[in-house]
């Protein structure tokens, strides 16, 4: 594999304002790391902060912005209902297109008769593909259905929704993957794609879009719904998450507001559920509900498992919407089953595919294509996932299957089927589409697809995507690279740093869960394990567990690294990226590592590490004794601003002398205390027309000259006249007094103070491993 490049994102202070703004939230933090989350990722107003982590700020957006096709989807469903139509919900075999079923189905089962007048309907994974097909829409037609309401699905069928047409079914479509060129002949689509990329609702997954068509159903009926339509919040949160769309806009305000549902439902005792499989679920996985990962590591992979395992995951709706108990409780044991021999499966075909990978040469591969006639189909992506991360290339992998009789001679037709997964550079849609005329049936997004081919197309067809993903790129650059948003030492992990995070959640595409760099640190205590399924069986899944620890503390923190052995964790002094989690079964805090190298291997093995040394906050006699020692650039006077700290870095670097940090901790009087210690300065010297230098202002205030500026210009208003001679500074006194102008200048005097403080007790603070990673 080759190496990953290491990314730390560009730090910028965020200012005071915004740091106490943020602390409102987390006020037993100081607010410091969410505040440069939030900042670097463009939240930068008090409106913008309070709708992005108060959903009650926040203003959702009315269903009907989708504008006509929502109305002509509405009166159709009106018109079903007033004739007594059957209705068929269409959905589809991953966890959206599960939650937008149950949604729909739950939603719209409020106006139809359940069973009879509206029925659902999965595709098998592993026999039929995403999307309508004509035998299905056959079937209904012969059962008298008049409508079907796709959901996550439908968008690009036009043949099949001509040929439903034909047999006299309408189509609704609801989805949200890439449109079709043009129109298609149905009743109605919604599907964010038509909105503008800037819309609140464009980044709606299948069942956010679902639950918008029963939102505007309810809203034309008002008097007929029986059950809240929050009621359907914790659905739409667990396919959104799941789903990896962009949580942004409506679709942050849909996931807030379904977590908090779902934890509601999970505190209840099981009899009490309003959702008692979801409940079960989340008690098989060892969750509570209350995080977005409880989603993504937890009910997420063990809906999507049912499908990937047996084919049909028909009874995930059952699943999700029954309130039987005991029949929830044999389905949830089904699916924690088919999410164990998903984890087996799935690390089996990991190391075939590493093994294949071993032969290739990837400094000459674009796109990987692997084939092989055993690998489970069901796991193609997941693993295709993987390799694309650790490698940094779009990868194709195909398993192949004999798909029916061709020819007079009745000779078979082989053919691979599989998955694509991309990196976030490249459009891998498209480069999947650019070979349309080699495949047999394709579908995705940008970042996924799955396609089918005949086996004899797959070099040609490997051929091909290299060239044109190698000529779109122009020569840049696919080495892997994963980015760390803060630094951070073992002394900041725990409940304090985790609680300040958990206001970013939930977190998703664009919005990703913080990922933190610990430097200069070694792991301890090491150990692994196979996992257990439910019945006490091994699963071929492994994880690591260990101790972090490093120079900044003597307490360890425990961690944990899915899929890999301990005797992966290398040895001695390590750099590593990894997430802060809440263990809910442990109950604990410990990180997830995400990646780790020898520190003689790292790119983030900062080159300024042994020219920094950290002598802050010493006691006197001891730091004097300590810098005596070293022949450095010798720094006493905290900085104020990371160009302060680099300007003295850069000399130092010049001169080739390590940079002594040699500061204390600053014991800072109030700023308006500050204030009248200058106006009695001016007083003074207005009184005895003694001249003083800018440096002996600067020295006796404790402030810099941007600050010092300020006070001068209030002292202006406030009645005095400051005049040079050569290099002095002259105070006399007049008696215009300019009140309101005065009044403003001293308020922008103390804020600079303000900020100045909090700036000095922030690098008197900071670790070393950030000035290293930043300065």
């Amino acid at each position: 594999m080759p190496e990953q490049q290491w990314i730390l994102a560009t730090t910028e202070q965020p200012p005071e304002w915004f740091i106490q703004a943020v602390k409102q939230y987390a006020p037993a933090s100081s607010g410091h790391f969410a505040a440069q989350l939030l900042w670097q990722r463009g939240i930068r107003k008090n409106a913008q902060l309070a709708a992005f982590v108060n959903s009650q700020a926040y203003q959702a957006a009315s269903p009907f912005e989708f504008g006509q096709e929502m109305h002509l989807a509405v009166e159709r469903l009106q018109q079903a209902r007033h004739a007594g139509e059957k209705v068929a919900i269409w959905g589809d075999f991953d966890a959206d297109g599960i939650t937008s079923t149950a949604v729909l189905w739950d939603g719209l089962g409020q106006f139809f008769a359940q069973n009879t007048q509206l029925v659902y309907y999965i595709p098998n994974r592993l026999t039929e593909s995403h999307g309508l097909n004509c035998q299905g829409i056959e079937k209904l037609a012969k059962e008298d259905f008049k409508l079907i309401v796709t959901c996550d699905t439908g968008s690009t069928n036009i043949s099949e929704i001509i040929y439903a047409k034909q047999l006299g079914v309408d189509v609704i479509v609801t989805d949200h993957h890439t449109l079709p060129v043009e129109r298609p002949p149905v009743t109605a689509i919604i599907n964010p794609r038509y909105l503008s990329q800037t819309h609140q609702l464009f980044h709606l997954s299948g069942v956010a879009v679902a639950y918008k068509l029963v939102e505007a159903f309810y809203q034309t009926l008002p008097n007929v719904g029986q059950q809240p339509l929050e009621d359907l919040l914790d659905l739409v949160a667990v396919g959104l998450i799941a789903d990896l769309v962009q949580l942004s806009g409506d679709c942050r305000y849909l996931a807030q507001l379904g977590i908090g549902r779902l934890q509601d439902d999970f505190k209840k005792t099981p009899d009490k559920r309003r959702r008692p499989g979801v409940g079960r679920l989340l008690e098989l996985c060892q969750k509570s509900g209350d995080r977005p990962t409880d989603i993504s590591f937890g009910l997420g992979p063990r809906i999507n498992a049912v499908s990937r395992i047996q084919g049909d995951a028909s009874f995930c709706v059952e699943l999700l919407t029954s309130r039987d108990q005991k029949r929830v409780n044999e389905l949830a044991e089904v699916t924690e089953l088919a999410n164990s021999r998903r984890k087996s499966l799935q690390k089996d075909v990991a190391g075939q595919v590493a093994l294949k990978l071993s032969k290739m040469d990837l400094s000459t591969t674009s796109v990987i294509v692997l084939e092989d006639p055993q690998w489970a189909v069901g796991v193609l992506g997941l693993v295709a996932g993987q390799v694309a991360q650790e490698t940094g290339r779009p990868t194709i992998l195909l398993s192949t299957e004999v798909a029916g009789e061709q020819g007079s001679n009745l000779s078979p037709v082989l053919l691979a089927r599989g998955s694509a997964r991309s990196i976030n550079s490249v459009d891998l849609y498209q480069l999947v589409k650019d070979q349309a005329h080699l495949l047999h049936r394709f579908g995705g997004h940008p970042y996924a697809a799955g396609l089918s081919l005949r086996v004899e197309n797959i070099p040609l067809f490997t051929q091909a995507i290299n060239q044109r993903l190698r000529q779109s790129l122009g020569g840049a650059n696919l080495t892997p690279n994963v980015q760390a948003d803060l630094a951070v030492t073992v002394a900041d992990l725990g409940k304090d740093l985790f609680l300040e995070l958990k206001l970013l959640e939930p977190c998703g595409m664009g919005n990703p869960v913080p990922k933190l760099l610990i430097q200069n640190c070694w792991f301890e205590n090491t150990w692994h394990r196979n996992q257990q399924d439910s019945q006490g069986k091994k699963v071929q899944y492994i994880k690591a567990e260990f101790d972090i620890r490093d120079d900044s503390t003597r307490n360890p923190f425990p961690g944990v690294w899915w899929g890999h052995y301990k005797d992966e964790l290398p040895p001695g002094r390590c750099d590593c990226i990894a997430e802060l989690d809440y263990n809910t079964f442990k109950k604990r805090y410990e990180i997830r590592l995400i990646a780790v190298r020898s520190r003689t291997n790292s790119a983030l093995s900062t080159q300024h590490a042994k020219l920094i040394l950290d002598l802050r906050n010493l006691p006197l006699e001891k730091e004097l004794a300590l810098t005596t020692d070293h022949s450095g650039l010798i720094l006493q006077e905290c900085p104020t601003s990371w160009d302060d700290l680099r300007a003295h870095l850069r000399r130092s670097l010049h001169n080739q002398q390590p940079l002594v940090l040699a500061w204390l901790k600053p014991n800072s009087q109030p700023p308006e205390q500050t204030w009248l210690t200058l106006v009695g300065i001016a007083k003074y010297l207005g009184r005895t027309n003694q001249p003083v230098t800018r440096i002996q202002l600067l020295e006796k205030l404790g402030i810099n000259d941007q600050t010092l500026l300020f006070g001068l210009r209030s002292l202006r208003y406030l009645g005095f006249n400051i005049s040079r001679q050569d290099r002095m500074l002259v105070f006399t006194q007049h008696s215009t007094i300019e009140t309101t102008q005065a009044e403003a200048a001293v308020e922008k005097f103390l804020a600079a103070v303000r900020e100045e403080q909090f700036q000095r007790q922030y690098f008197a603070e900071v670790p070393l491993s950030v000035i290293e990673a930043i300065a």
